[in-house]
């Protein structure tokens, strides 16, 4: 089982915006890449980010089949 602490979740939600702000040209790319940072989040992180995404790119990015309902955010 992986453990993931607050503080690499934390660095972990700044690496991914980085990156997917450079993945944002290719929607195959940016959902690969949102996926991969929904895995090293916590749950909050996965909200911060998931806000993030909606005001930076809208919702065509997002990953609705692949997350779990409990971590819709409300923005």
């Amino acid at each position: 089982m992986k453990v993931i602490t607050k503080v690499k979740s934390i660095k972990m939600l700044a690496y991914s915006k980085n990156i997917l702000s450079k993945m944002s040209f290719d929607a195959a790319l940016f959902k690969k890449e949102l996926s991969k940072a929904y895995q090293n989040l916590l749950e909050e992180e996965m909200d911060e980010l998931l806000c993030w995404v909606r005001q930076n790119f809208g919702k065509q990015y997002e990953l609705q089949p692949i997350y779990l309902k409990k971590y819709l955010a409300k923005c």
